[in-house]
């Protein structure tokens, strides 16, 4: 039974496997008249979010709430690490006043294993720095197998900032391990320099691989992290891996298109892709809150709780 949630890397398909079909279960449970059980009633998440969220925090928290858990929100803006609290002092602070799960999201790329050596509770990566976003991952994977049934032989194109993308990171190893075959595909000043033990192909060309894959994965630029000073000038990106209308004709009748959000539209995406039916970016973000309530069940039950 796995302790915290850090990274995809080390996570096997039974593992996955095991996380995707209670997901499924708790789909159900969302689905229900009154979505909720008290699987963590008497449990407390905390949210420590040192980097702006919208689907990741507001997700772990719903999610928590569907469970019956308490939540504490920790917001750096208005806490005491504007007067110099240390990350240390701060989530020792939370586990005091009794939280029993850590969400951690962080600019600093190791930041939740750090945690997780201070605390004597599970600690659940939301996303550190350009690293890994492993709930992300897996509700891409839950989202995929509603769609197409399974992940096996799926031809995953991954479009974008790969350089600075923890979602990238985290994709592609449960993608891989679930059975798909990924493209990365953007310009190489967007590709990480060292790509030894990704299970991945490169290519520059979108136009060529799009009516070879079943799905394109948008991301967006990452500016925060440097992403728009290394290709010549938004407009040329935008010609070069912008899906438009045209594009998204080229791929295959059952082809989807996915983003982990936010989006912005007109750059890679345009507005008509986005709200297309075949576009399961909606999907994807409902499918947080399931994923995320059977990371917290695996974490603080063990499994062996029924769900009322």
């Amino acid at each position: 039974m796995i302790r915290h949630l850090l990274t995809t890397e080390d996570m096997g398909r039974e593992e996955l496997e095991d996380l995707l079909q209670l997901a499924d279960e708790f789909v159900a449970v969302l689905g229900r008249d009154i979505p909720k059980v008290p699987a963590l009633r008497g449990a407390t998440v905390s949210t420590v979010f040192f980097e702006p969220s919208t689907r990741t925090r507001l997700s772990f928290e719903k999610a928590a709430k569907a469970l019956s858990a308490d939540v504490m929100t920790f917001n750096p803006a208005t806490s005491a690490a504007t007067k110099g609290e240390s990350l240390k002092d701060t989530v020792l602070t939370l586990r005091a006043m009794g939280a029993d799960l850590l969400v951690v999201r962080h600019a600093a790329a190791g930041a939740p294993w750090q945690v997780a050596e201070w605390v004597d509770v599970p600690v659940v990566n939301g996303g550190d720095g350009a690293h890994q976003h492993p709930t992300q991952a897996l509700l891409d994977a839950l989202t995929l197998r509603q769609r197409f049934g399974k992940l096996d032989g799926l031809r995953i194109g991954i479009v974008g900032d790969i350089r600075h993308s923890r979602v990238a990171r985290s994709d592609i190893f449960a993608f891989n391990s679930l059975g798909a075959a990924v493209t990365l595909v953007g310009p190489s000043t967007l590709m990480p320099g060292d790509l030894t033990g990704w299970p991945v192909t490169v290519v520059s060309d979108l136009d060529a691989a799009l009516p070879e894959l079943d799905v394109v994965y948008l991301l967006r630029i990452q500016l925060e992290r440097g992403g728009a000073t290394v290709f010549p000038s938004l407009p040329e990106y935008v010609r070069r891996f912008g899906i438009n209308r045209e594009r998204f004709a080229r791929l295959h009748a059952e082809a989807v298109v996915m983003h982990p959000g936010p989006m912005n539209r007109g750059v890679e995406i345009t507005p008509d892709v986005a709200d297309d039916p075949r576009s399961l970016v909606l999907d994807q973000v409902r499918n947080g809150v399931a994923v995320r309530m059977a990371v917290l069940f695996r974490l603080l039950v063990d499994g062996e709780a029924a769900y009322g």
